[in-house]
């Protein structure tokens, strides 16, 4: 395994939402490249290669064309890397705890007789585990963030409307299972296709939500109701299908939870708009980063004795 090479791009060396708007360009192309044995992370905020030097020795940098990036050699510096992601040291919400999964996601889309998707699976096992050892946990997750807002923007009690939630993947179907809606009168989630959408949530715990095409939002205005936005998947013409939705509606707040923020603030008008690039969301992810900071150090020990270990 000495042969295995990476480059990786993140928050911490690039802007944020360049890298979450280069990352979303790659996305699509996961499973093609994994094919070829290269072990693609694209994540809202990171964009990473891994695999053997031969396959990735000809695409070094091109990936990151205008981007700061950097390099990794060698197994066990590269399984170090991937254990600390899997356990939320390089988020930029520390600790949090979607990185995993959508590591085993990319990890299960490769070959696992091949020497890289081998060495990841070790090393996501191990950054878990770590992380649950030294209880490396956020002290929010996104449920809470939309349940703070939530308190702040309706702290009058006045009688509410709905909660619209655009998107059910991985966040959204969090949002709707952590009951957000509790408050409203009732949760409706938006989406270009609702019997899909319905049958795969179907899958887990019955939830109590309707479901609704763009066009059957905001035949009457409701300023007392909320939208979340949980999904990157819009592309230009359902963005502008979006945005006319929401001015027809007028809700009270737009929370805005996209790595690539979906509208700007010219496009809604007077509407309270929020993304994760504001103010109000960097706070809470500071006011979190701050608590666990002093777990880094106990964390990084911990990941490099187990992989010491390991090896």
């Amino acid at each position: 395994m000495t042969d295995l090479i990476g480059f990786y791009s993140d928050h911490k060396i690039a802007a944020p939402l360049a890298i979450a708007q280069r990352s979303a360009k790659f996305k699509p192309f996961a499973a093609e490249i994994a094919r070829r044995g290269i072990l693609q992370i694209s994540t809202c905020a990171r964009l990473e290669f891994y695999g053997e030097k031969s396959v990735l020795e000809d695409i070094d940098g091109k990936p990151f064309l205008g981007f700061s990036y950097g390099r990794v050699e060698g197994a066990i510096a590269i399984a170090y890397r991937l254990a600390t992601i899997a356990a939320g040291v390089h988020s930029q919400i520390l600790g949090e705890g979607f990185i995993s999964d959508q590591l085993m996601q990319a990890i299960e889309s490769g070959d696992p007789n091949l020497s890289i998707f081998k060495l990841a699976r070790v090393a996501v096992d191990l950054g878990s585990a770590a992380r649950k050892r030294q209880e490396f946990f956020a002290e929010f997750d996104y449920v809470q963030i939309v349940e703070d807002i939530i308190a702040d923007r309706f702290s009058d009690k006045a009688p509410l409307d709905r909660i619209y939630i655009i998107g059910a993947g991985m966040l959204g179907q969090e949002l709707i299972r952590g009951n957000v809606g509790e408050r409203f009168r009732s949760t409706v989630v938006i989406t270009r296709n609702p019997k899909k959408l319905r049958k795969r949530l179907n899958t887990g715990p019955k939830t109590n939500v309707t479901f609704m095409r763009p066009s059957e939002v905001g035949r009457t205005r409701e300023p007392e109701s909320m939208v979340v936005i949980a999904t990157t998947d819009v592309d230009n013409k359902y963005k502008a299908i979006l945005q006319e939705t929401l001015l027809r509606l007028g809700p009270r707040i737009i929370l805005d939870l996209s790595s690539i923020p979906v509208l700007t603030r010219e496009a809604i008008g007077q509407l309270d708009y929020v993304n994760m690039y504001g103010d109000e969301f960097l706070r809470f992810i500071e006011q979190n980063n701050q608590r666990l900071a002093p777990k880094l150090p106990l964390v990084v020990s911990d990941i490099k004795a187990a992989l010491g270990a390991a090896v």
